[in-house]
């Protein structure tokens, strides 16, 4: 009667032993959470240290004005008083075109084992401004007075500009100044322009070359009534962010380049330019969140990547225990459960081999060392243990073939899904086929 039970305890043991080798995974799974915390305040300390990530809004034509308001009042007795009062304030305009093109250089910097990069671009903005007569004021323009116009350039930090930032208009160079001298523009640039007769309109043509530092995104607010934007780069694996995605892309092993192009009917950018009134205006908040840009953070890290490997770590030691009981089963051979239960060490050791080589020689390399390594000693393991140097190759055939297709899985971002449910699909299909013919109540095979 006993031995009717022996394959429901034999496989309730294995079971228990796949549990509880799932508290080692656990805490290699907490060892990456970990090492993936330190690499980000590393790249944190590198933008604080440097730049972070950078936006470019502008640039805006600010000018400042007084204007004299008389109102009537009235003083205690009801006779009305003409009372006169001066508020200050200033006009933004928004360029007629604005062209950007950059080049996006990445470089890495180290701090011990972990790196971060960082961008370097040089841009051009090109474009114009199509300036109404008195700025576009059209009522009781004698009320008004002017200041001196100046040209705003907003850079989410300043810090990452190069040297040597100059306007070109109208063929004359003009150095921009510290700060964006506008409350639209949290930090800038300025530089003033030179007054002209108010009352005509006037054209005014600006070329700006800047150089720029950042870690992360780079980023453009498209400013101009037409606005389009150019940005190459030798970064492989862009991801392109923000509020529009570009017309044209082309990404290649060497770089990519990507196109944009809008307009102020897409954008709405004059609208909520006119209803920012203070920086933390709702309408400055929403003038702010319309960019779009291109992210430099790598997509699938070795972090990422173990951290998935690390989930499909009770399929591996599950998949494992099952051929080591189909042999038992196929074989008429007996494996003790302390020879299962080292096995599923020697699986979980796999991990964090491969968390740890990753750091030094890259997640490929590690993958193939750590993998090798395993499979070696489980190779030589598991021959000893059948007492067949044939099956123990063939086991670790296999074994290495499991491994070949999780590499596979970990590398392919938009498929992991569905090769992870046919790689499960298949084995079981290979297990079912394989045991068609086992009676499991007395563990033997049919002929």
């Amino acid at each position: 009667m006993l031995h009717r039970f022996l394959p429901v305890l034999k496989i309730a043991a294995i079971l228990f032993l796949t549990v509880l080798l799932l508290l080692p995974m656990a805490r290699v799974r907490g060892l990456i959470q970990e090492r993936q915390s330190l690499r980000d305040n590393v790249l944190e300390d590198v933008a604080r240290s440097d730049a972070y990530a950078q936006t470019l809004t502008g640039p805006l034509l600010i000018v400042p004005y007084t204007r004299t308001l008389r109102e009537t009042e009235y003083d205690r007795d009801q006779r009305p008083v003409t009372v006169t009062r001066e508020v200050s304030d200033e006009l933004r305009l928004l360029p007629e075109l604005l062209d950007v093109a950059g080049q996006l250089a990445t470089e890495e910097r180290k701090r011990g084992i972990y790196r971060a990069r960082v961008y370097r671009a040089d841009a051009q903005l090109t474009g114009h401004f199509e300036i109404p007569a008195n700025y576009g004021v059209t009522e009781d323009v004698e009320s008004y007075r002017f200041g001196e116009p100046h040209l705003a350039l907003g850079i989410s930090d300043i810090r990452g500009i190069g040297n040597g930032l100059t306007l070109r208009t109208d063929g004359v160079d003009v150095p921009f100044q510290p700060g964006a001298a506008t409350s639209v523009l949290p930090s800038g640039v300025h530089t003033p322009l030179q007054s002209a007769d108010v009352t005509l309109p006037q054209r005014m043509n600006y070329e700006i070359a800047l150089m720029l530092t950042g870690t992360g995104e780079f980023n453009v607010t498209p400013v101009g009534r037409e606005t389009n934007v150019r940005l190459d780069s030798d970064w492989p694996h862009p991801a392109f962010v923000g509020e529009y995605l570009p017309r044209q892309r082309d990404i290649s092993s060497s770089g990519f380049a990507a196109q944009w192009q809008t307009s102020f009917f897409a954008t709405n950018l004059h609208e909520l330019l006119t209803r920012c009134a203070e920086p933390g205006a709702e309408g400055c908040q929403a003038f702010h969140s319309r960019h779009f840009g291109v992210s430099f953070v790598d997509p699938v890290d070795h972090y990422l990547k173990s951290e998935r490997a690390a989930k499909y770590a009770f399929l591996f030691i599950g998949l494992t225990f099952a051929g080591f009981f189909l042999t038992e089963v196929l074989r008429r051979v007996s494996v003790h459960p302390v020879q299962y239960g080292l096995v599923g060490l020697a699986l979980a050791m796999f991990f964090l081999l491969l968390l740890s080589f990753s750091e030094h020689i890259g997640f490929a390399g590690a993958y193939a060392v750590s993998a090798a390594a395993c499979v070696g000693l489980i190779t030589f393991y598991v021959g000893h243990v059948l007492d067949s140097h044939a099956q123990g190759l063939g086991f670790g055939v296999g074994l290495a073939s499991l491994y070949g297709l999780l590499y596979g899985i970990l590398s392919s971002e938009d498929y992991a899904l569905l090769m992870g449910s046919l790689l499960v699909f298949g084995l079981l299909a290979a297990v079912m086929v394989l045991t068609r013919r086992v009676s499991w109540s007395g563990m033997e095979v049919s002929r």
